[in-house]
């Protein structure tokens, strides 16, 4: 299962329709790097680490920011439903989400923080990320197309 798939099983639970969702928020935010970044309608902030392969979810553990950060209410980690077994590589407050033929299931709740909603400003500046991503994938999407139209046909 790759990245990929994991993040539109997580987009279609955490109803992009009704939340801001947005991947891979690396900069731009005041934040620190996250794999995707859900902000529900009341402002509380979800961290969600993105894990494919039991090495990736081994080496997490040794982030500088151990994903620590104020303004995050929960943190999940989100992985192939095979990989809920090494659980003992997801820290104690993390929750787990399992996720199968594009389904999540919520192996292990997050503990919830404290942390305070994220302000009308914040929650713009997240959007804003969201949406430059789209133009980015758009040119990814027209190179993909034209390379195919010039490809020769196989006859």
């Amino acid at each position: 299962m790759k990245a990929l798939d994991i993040e539109l099983a997580l987009a279609v639970h955490f109803n992009a329709r009704a939340n801001i969702i947005v991947p891979n928020v690396s900069w731009g935010a005041n934040i620190h790097e996250c794999d995707m970044l859900v902000i529900t309608r009341a402002g509380y902030a979800y961290e969600i680490e993105i894990k494919t392969t039991k090495a990736d979810l081994k080496r997490d553990g040794r982030k500088r920011h151990g994903h620590n950060d104020t303004r995050i209410k929960a943190l999940y980690f989100a992985m192939p439903k095979s990989l809920t077994a090494f659980a003992e590589y997801v820290p104690d407050r993390a929750g787990i989400i399992g996720v199968s033929g594009g389904f999540c299931d919520f192996v292990r709740e997050a503990k919830f923080s404290n942390s305070e909603p994220f302000t009308l400003q914040e929650k713009f500046e997240i959007s804003r990320l969201g949406t430059m991503r789209i133009w980015t994938l758009k040119e990814k999407i027209r190179v993909l197309r034209d390379s195919k139209e010039v490809a020769p046909h196989n006859q």
